[in-house]
């Protein structure tokens, strides 16, 4: 399975009707509500706001809306399309401006489905990998070179509080975690104390 690297933006036009088509990275399906009411804000005029998304590491959670669209026309064609493309931790919004003219049932089908294919393909996406977070306690001493090593393996540093000492919360791939582990110690002489979140 795949994930969003960042959001992505498509807009397609059918019969003068327009269909931005937002994909948003998300981590559960309760972030959807409060990205459907930013669309609103964004969007006021829109007629409509449909949304489809994937969650979870094999993609097992979805959600989905015809916003008053026709039952069955947008969000379920949204999703097919999703579902379709091996992505997770994704959410699909397309506002709807109407441009006057009815689409009819199957040609809403194609319009949603197809502004879904489009932004998917504006979407960059990266390998699903689960992560660890992790601390290390250092000395002020051996921080510059731990630090350097795990910006060296590509660890996403969450933080870094200075005190008596300094603790590290990263987080990263865990056969990364398991390799750095003794490194850490070699490099601190065995002061360096990693532990995992």
């Amino acid at each position: 399975m795949n994930i969003p690297k960042g959001p992505a933006f498509a807009q397609i036009e059918v019969k003068k009707s327009k269909f931005l088509a937002y994909a948003l990275p998300i981590s559960s399906l309760s972030d959807i509500k409060g990205e459907i009411q930013k669309a609103r804000q964004e969007h006021p005029d829109s007629r409509h706001v449909v949304h489809a998304a994937v969650v979870g590491p094999d993609g097992g959670e979805f959600s989905l809306s015809d916003d008053g669209e026709p039952k069955g026309t947008s969000g379920r064609p949204s999703l097919e399309v999703l579902k379709g493309r091996d992505v997770t931790n994704v959410l699909v919004l397309i506002v709807r401006y109407f441009g006057g003219t009815k689409l009819g049932t199957g040609g809403l089908v194609k319009a949603y489905g197809d502004a879904v294919k489009a932004v998917l393909e504006a979407l960059e996406t990266e390998e699903l990998v689960e992560k660890t977070d992790f601390t290390v306690k250092l000395s002020y001493h051996d921080h510059s070179p731990v630090r350097l090593l795990l910006e060296k393996e590509g660890v996403e540093i969450i933080s870094e509080d200075f005190a008596e000492g300094v603790v590290v919360k990263g987080r990263c791939p865990r056969e990364i975690l398991d390799s750095l582990e003794p490194r850490i110690r070699d490099l601190t002489r065995g002061s360096g104390v990693l532990t995992r979140v």
